[in-house]
């Protein structure tokens, strides 16, 4: 089958690899009809990882199942499914918590898997044909039939979800005003989501004017950081207090104008934004080592982050990957009941095949690049 394969730093090609089998009862194999490009894949792109030439991306996926194990009872041949990133078991200590991002049985030595991801087990991704679905009972939603919602459908794999779970843990409330650092993907949904829950304002701060547009178009306050003190801006628009909530949807690679890359420029800030006993979201990826961190103590995960002033605040904060199956299910009927319309990140709906040049541009931040989605059965 045709498989998006990384090949080293900026570099990914579209090749033949073996085709996914059953390998345990409750296994399953998918056909890939949609599979998105996500943010974090760009890390290991840039080669902001220890990602070893030979992995299939792809964390993001939604198909149609053509093929159950004998100990699979729920999922059928013909279903249509979307699979979390998230690698579950379904009966570890962390699973039956409600942690499946944080599966103790998926990947041995580490809590979580996930698809086609560095050090999140054997898993290939689903930027491909094709691909196996272990504890296919547990993992896999099942989706209307048909290809109706196909791209908001697709979100639930991983940014619906993820946008959602910065909500929670901000503990996002009716009539509170929410601050989001990033309109990215991910920020734009954790903005569309703090509306959902019933927040009065939305703050989407960054730079890039086409992300912006999309916060201002689903009733956000669109705010340019390269145009003056964010942190007072907020505050203008908030009696002086700052926002009751806080997320950070940026990450370890955030970039000021000046100076480059400062890997707790968006944690710092918001601790500023967000008023007195706030609370911070944050989704955003932190990585245990970055080698291209912009210093020796970045390279190892280490932030200048202040503490002191998070503390004199008395300021709550939550953050790690978020657990898909604790909201797919609901977001997907909010999505069929017509509650919740997320492709409106969605811009480019590509071929397979033209995946080495999507990813170029999506790096590059082009303008209009905001969401792709990979669509193997489509003829470029």
């Amino acid at each position: 089958m045709k498989a998006v394969v990384y090949k080293g730093p900026y570099t990914v090609a579209v090749e033949q690899v073996e085709d996914p089998r059953i390998e345990q009862p409750t296994d399953a194999i998918v056909k890939v009809t949609s599979s998105a490009i996500c943010g974090s894949d760009l890390h290991m792109y840039e080669g902001r990882t220890g990602a070893e030439p030979g992995i299939v991306f792809g964390h993001e996926n939604l198909g149609i199942v053509q093929e159950v194990g004998a100990g699979v009872v729920g999922v059928r041949k013909g279903d249509r499914v979307v699979m979390p990133f998230n690698v579950a078991c379904g009966f570890c200590k962390n699973c039956t918590a409600g942690h499946t991002g944080f599966c103790l049985t998926v990947n041995p030595g580490f809590a979580g898997g996930a698809y086609g991801y560095v050090a999140m087990g054997p898993y290939r991704g689903g930027q491909a044909e094709y691909l196996r679905v272990p504890f296919a009972d547990f993992n896999c939603l099942r989706l209307p039939r048909g290809d109706e919602h196909e791209d908001d459908f697709a979100l639930l794999a991983d940014i619906f979800p993820t946008g959602y779970h910065a909500t929670e843990l901000a503990q996002v409330g009716r009539g509170e005003t929410v601050s989001v650092f990033g309109a990215g993907p991910v920020g734009l949904m954790a903005a569309y989501s703090a509306m959902i829950r019933g927040a009065a304002r939305v703050f989407v701060i960054d730079r890039v004017p086409d992300r912006l547009k999309l916060a201002e178009h689903i009733g956000a306050v669109p705010l340019d950081f390269g145009r003056g003190d964010v942190v007072e801006l907020i505050k203008d628009q908030t009696e002086g207090e700052g926002t009751d909530k806080g997320i950070d949807a940026v990450g370890y690679q955030a970039t000021v104008r000046e100076g480059g890359e400062q890997p707790a420029v968006v944690l710092n800030t918001l601790v500023e934004a967000v008023r007195a006993t706030g609370m911070l979201g944050v989704v955003g990826l932190y990585v245990p080592t970055d080698p291209g961190g912009p210093t020796e103590a970045a390279r190892h995960g280490e932030l200048l982050f202040k503490m002191g002033r998070f503390f004199e605040k008395g300021q709550r904060m939550g953050t790690g990957q978020a657990d898909v199956k604790a909201y797919n299910r609901q977001l997907r009927d909010l999505i069929v009941a017509g509650r919740a319309r997320p492709s409106f990140v969605v811009s480019h709906r590509l071929p397979l095949d033209l995946a080495p040049d999507a990813y170029q541009r999506f790096d590059k931040r082009e303008s209009g690049w905001t969401k792709v989605l990979l669509k193997p059965g489509q003829r470029a």
